[in-house]
């Protein structure tokens, strides 16, 4: 073989192993880089990521460890480090698909790109409650919600009291971030609730001569009287003839709620003794604020009372939770004696 030959052939060798040293460097490096940020890394075991405030960057790798939420947490730092997600960590709730690669989960965190809370409340009882839920759905703890539902300055800012503030919340379905504050929740509410009070409501609470709080206060007692809806603008009609002439309402759900004791099934004599705004066979008028989480049904039904001389009204004997009415009080007390008769053969005298 000629001299010249063999330069050639050699030649060649040399470009085809620089050729296949250059592809085993590009091809290492590009799965790296894959490896890094675009294969699958998260696991199927947690549906959402929860990224507290106030929390930092090592937290996050803590937790992704913890709950097993990737499945290789050395890529996903490298990847976090070099996409500076230290200086751009928010927090919040995200929505986490198996699969997902490190570049887009990196990428939906730097975005705070949030999936919102799908809240949806309605015959909440009390305050206490209302906040227990919250936080049991927020990232805010119950007393955090409790400062602002209580606080004075806040409250009288719109026109509502510590008493009377629950009327503010129209239960609905809303979408809220996990992280919102319970002042921007708050403040959110009150919105909600001056959407809902639009001029036509508020007219025919005029006409009532209620204002939009007295009618959210009369409308929990109807809701906790009523089992069924259709009975709704018939009780909010009896109550309203009591308020307009000038009648104790006499609402046993008020004894209840005055009492704090929600297993009452009969209200007896030494219930009604209670000594306190809210006994409505004691005191005059409507009680000082709701003894529920209102429902749009229950404060439409006021708003739309139903045009009636009723005054007294008793459970039906039946137990169906339907309600005998009676405009005197002779009937009223046929339909008593009825319901008395059928607790006592039940036994049930509390």
């Amino acid at each position: 073989m000629s001299t010249e030959k063999k330069e050639i052939k050699n030649s060649t060798k040399l470009i085809i192993g620089v050729a296949l040293a250059i592809l085993l460097v590009g091809g290492f490096y590009g799965l790296n880089l894959y490896k890094t940020y675009f294969a699958p890394n998260v696991n199927a075991d947690e549906t959402y990521l929860y990224i507290k405030t106030g929390s930092g960057y090592e937290d996050l790798l803590t937790t992704l460890q913890s709950k097993n939420i990737v499945k290789d947490v050395a890529t996903f730092k490298k990847a976090a480090d070099k996409m500076n997600l230290q200086a751009s960590l928010k927090s919040g709730r995200y929505r986490l698909k198996e699969g997902l690669n490190n570049r887009t989960l990196i990428n939906t965190i730097k975005a705070g790109n949030q999936e919102p809370v799908k809240l949806k409340f309605q015959n909440i009882r009390k305050k206490e409650n209302f906040a227990a839920y919250m936080a049991k759905n927020m990232e805010a703890d119950s007393m955090a919600f409790i400062r602002v539902l209580d606080s004075v300055p806040l409250l009288e800012k719109y026109g509502f009291n510590k008493e009377n503030s629950y009327t503010m919340f129209i239960p609905n379905t809303y979408e809220l971030y996990w992280n919102i504050k319970p002042i921007e929740f708050f403040e959110r509410m009150q919105k909600e609730y001056d959407k809902f009070w639009n001029a036509e409501r508020k007219q025919k609470a005029a006409k009532l001569k209620l204002t939009p709080i007295e009618v959210g206060v009369l409308a929990s007692i109807v809701d906790y009287e009523a089992l069924y809806d259709k009975e709704m603008p018939t009780i909010a009609g009896l109550y309203l003839n009591r308020l307009n002439r000038g009648i104790l309402l006499q609402a046993d759900p008020t004894v209840i709620f005055a009492n704090n004791d929600f297993t009452v099934k009969r209200v007896t004599s030494s219930l009604l003794a209670v000594d306190s705004k809210y006994n409505t066979y004691k005191y005059k008028g409507l009680p000082p604020g709701p003894i529920m989480m209102p429902s749009i049904k229950a404060i439409d039904a006021v708003l739309n009372r139903e045009a009636n001389n009723y005054i007294y009204m008793c459970a039906k004997e039946d137990f169906s939770g339907y309600h005998n009415f009676a405009e005197t009080r002779e009937q009223h007390e046929v339909n008593a004696r009825k319901y008395r008769a059928a607790l006592n053969k039940r036994k049930i005298f509390r």
